[in-house]
């Protein structure tokens, strides 16, 4: 599974990171590498130190995780048209 090391990261590091929440933090395999203030600053570095051929993690630091639904069998809303 992609990324699967730096995730396992992550959550191995929450309990740490609890106090940086909001923050974003960039892994790379099982390194914390820093936490930014915005999401461009960590992709940036993470881009600068590993290029695009390395897999790094830039993921926002959250104690409760938000449930995403997304399906792509939802049919989209019928807008009427003006007659």
């Amino acid at each position: 599974m992609a990324l699967e090391k730096e995730l396992a990261t992550y959550n191995q590091k929450l309990p740490e990171l609890k106090g940086q929440e909001g923050k974003y933090v960039l892994i790379h395999a099982d390194q914390l590498v820093e936490t930014f203030t915005s999401y461009e600053d960590a992709m940036k570095e993470g881009y600068a130190k590993f290029g695009v051929k390395e897999p790094f993690l830039v993921k926002q630091i959250q104690t409760i995780e938000q449930v995403q639904f997304i399906s792509r069998f939802v049919k989209p809303c019928e807008v009427p048209r003006r007659a």
